[in-house]
């Protein structure tokens, strides 16, 4: 079977997609999902689907959204029977628990090759870890869950994994950035800056790579967006590390060149870099 919760809701086995129609159901198959091969507490689930308002019925129609789970799930199977639904769907003393094996989550698989480019990074790999982590990063199919009205316990965990990409897009970046492609990030900068325009470390990537492709009033510019922004809607100042590195664009710092080969890499802590 594959489930999916990197974009639209995702269960699919026996060659035809079987998520449930029904939104309770579809919602707390994401609770699952999201809880994969831990138990999840009944309480938990009536919380998720009716927050501070259960029904008196809460548990007995959770225990029907179970049953109709199960038979989705045994419709997914190629040889549907009661009792591999049972096993892959368990109810146990206090809750239940979603049984997903290797390779049948999209989570698991994105975590797996996020492991993959960390370690390639920690090695000094660059080249490795951009390709595993653009990997991972390519397994999104849009927002998670996107067709889920998500409850209180939903809302935290996607909290969780949008901040969790939005790190690994950060590396990602950092990688790039010293095996010398700032050039062909430029497009992608320029839609996290503006998606997130107080965000001081995307700036300096930005920043970066305008510099290094010959756009140094462009890399001005973003550090006076940045400043404006900042001052309005916080009323702070550039941090000391974003002003050395304003700095360095004004007086063509050579530290802030691109890196001579893919084998010399460069520093993107630019604090440390412009001591």
């Amino acid at each position: 079977m594959k489930f999916g919760i990197l974009g639209p809701l995702l269960m699919e086995g026996a060659d035809r997609a079987s998520v449930p129609r029904a939104p309770k159901q579809r919602q707390l198959l994401a609770l699952l999902l999201l809880n994969a091969n831990e138990v999840v507490s009944t309480d938990a689930c009536i919380e998720e689907l009716w927050d501070e308002r259960p029904p008196r019925s809460a548990r007995s129609t959770l225990q029907t959204y179970v049953l109709l789970l199960r038979r989705a799930l045994r419709r997914a199977t190629p040889h549907p029977n009661t009792g591999v639904a049972r096993q892959k769907l368990e109810t146990r003393e206090r809750g239940y628990l979603l049984n997903v094996d290797t390779g049948e989550l999209d989570l698991d698989e994105f975590e797996c090759r996020v492991l993959s480019g960390r370690a390639a990074l920690a090695r000094g790999d660059d080249a490795e870890a951009s390709a595993q982590l653009r990997a991972a990063l390519g397994m999104w199919r849009g927002e998670p869950l996107a067709d889920i009205f998500a409850g209180p316990i939903l809302r935290a965990h996607l909290v969780r994994l949008e901040e969790h990409r939005f790190d690994i897009r950060e590396e990602c970046v950092e990688a790039d950035l010293r095996l010398g492609r700032h050039h062909e990030l430029l497009s992608e900068l320029r839609g996290l800056v503006a998606r997130h325009p107080a965000n001081e470390n995307l700036a300096a990537q930005m920043m970066l790579a305008l510099y290094r492709s010959g756009r140094q009033a462009q890399a001005l510019e973003t550090f006076a967006d940045l400043r404006r922004v900042l001052d309005e809607e916080l009323g702070l100042e550039p941090s000391p590390r974003m002003r050395l590195l304003h700095q360095a664009v004004l007086t063509y710092d050579a530290r802030l060149d691109p890196p001579v080969s893919a084998a010399v890499p460069l520093s993107l802590d630019l604090a440390d870099a412009l001591r």
